[in-house]
């Protein structure tokens, strides 16, 4: 059997090196995936939170930038972890990892409503109808993770992660970035809404991942990496939809 994914943490080469006696469920799927999503939610919720009440203190600067790169930058360290060392019992891993990335997420959801009053929510709810638009897909066969989609998605994905990290080492060394990816003119809402689509398309490779180890009994262990290949899309999804709105603010503006 061959179980393909577009996200690189879900690759073929884990699940070789996979064991146990327990199989994967899609009930135990699913849990995991609640209690990650959960934990992200009421992580970015606290950082918000402390945000908020440092800024009225008048010294919320500092931690304001603490949560969004410390966040961002440990959230990166985990992924990297559990991509490379792929431990059997991933929960604590991954469970640091929804906390880190939650922290992130306030810090950089506080910052965009404060330039946009609702945006944040109008990304909360454009991430629940991507997602359920992106299920509808899979379940009714329109769109099927086929071997020949999953190769194409995770080239997409490598090459979108590559052009975001030459950018940030660009600015952060020469004050350049790559034109239009951070642009709010007509190419570079083009160029945000195609990393969207490619971003809401990993979840049909997810889907089929998940879809796939249940029905040929993969190890139990494997239900927390199917939970954490879903929080990884979901928060793609959220980050540039967050983006692509302000861009499309900037622009009518």
């Amino acid at each position: 059997m061959e179980m393909r994914s577009s996200n690189p943490v879900l690759s073929q080469k884990f699940w070789s090196n996979s064991y146990g006696n327990d199989r994967m469920t899609l009930e135990g799927s699913l849990q995991k995936i609640g209690f990650l999503l959960g934990l992200t939610v009421l992580s970015a919720f606290v950082s918000a939170v402390l945000c908020i009440n440092a800024i009225n203190n008048g010294d919320g600067g500092a931690l304001l930038s603490l949560l969004w790169i410390g966040g961002a930058l440990g959230g990166l360290v985990i992924a990297l972890l559990v991509m490379f060392v792929r431990p059997q019992n991933p929960a604590a891993l991954m469970s640091l990892y929804a906390i880190f990335e939650g922290a992130f997420i306030g810090a950089f959801s506080l910052v965009f409503e404060s330039m946009y009053d609702g945006i944040v929510l109008q990304a909360a709810f454009g991430t629940v109808g991507i997602t359920a638009t992106m299920y509808f897909m899979y379940a009714s066969k329109t769109i099927r993770p086929t071997p020949t989609f999953n190769k194409v998605m995770t080239g997409l994905v490598i090459s979108i992660m590559f052009l975001y990290l030459t950018s940030f080492i660009l600015t952060l060394f020469t004050g350049y970035s790559v034109p239009f990816l951070h642009s709010t003119g007509r190419i570079g809402i083009a160029v945000t809404a195609f990393i969207l689509v490619v971003a809401a398309l990993t979840l049909i490779s997810d889907f089929g991942f998940i879809e796939s180890g249940t029905r040929y009994g993969a190890p139990k262990n494997m239900e927390w990496y199917a939970a954490f290949g879903i929080l990884l899309s979901l928060v793609w999804i959220y980050i540039e939809t967050v983006r692509l709105l302000a861009k499309l603010n900037e622009f009518r503006n």
